[in-house]
């Protein structure tokens, strides 16, 4: 099987104590174990799984001719008590404004789940989520 897309390369320069500053492209973005000078690399993939079905919803409503004029997404997740302490139970809460049906919403999210987003087929898939949303008027 042939790879659809060119290797993705990033890379990481340590900086000291527990920070690293990540170049990925173009785009810098610190991180730090400690979280004292940046997020820790687990806040970082909390926020690339929300990122990555925001865009998705986004991506999926405006193409079916619906208007989304906000959407903020809240991740919650729950983790195993021992190492490597992973994540065991995700919730992500996505609130939305525009002109849609909960129909349209419930299927860009599954959707999003089930084929377009890369960052949870690449979570191990043992791992409860939990989806919700609301539309505000």
């Amino acid at each position: 099987m042939t790879d659809a897309r060119p290797p993705l390369v990033a890379t990481l320069e340590w900086d000291g104590e527990q920070q690293f500053t990540g170049q990925v492209g173009k785009h810098e973005v610190g991180m730090d174990g400690s979280a004292n000078a940046a997020p820790t690399p687990v806040h970082l993939l909390a926020l690339s799984l929300a990122g990555c079905m925001a865009i998705d919803l986004v991506h999926i409503l405006t193409r079916g001719r619906h208007t989304v004029t906000s959407l903020r997404t809240t991740f919650t997740g729950h983790r195993a008590a021992d190492d490597p302490k992973r994540f065991t139970r995700i919730r992500l809460e996505f609130v939305l404004a525009g002109q849609m049906l909960p129909e349209h919403v419930e299927r860009a999210i599954q959707l999003s789940r089930e084929k377009y987003c890369s960052v949870w087929n690449t979570f191990r898939q043992d791992i409860e989520l939990e989806v919700g949303f609301t539309i505000e008027v």
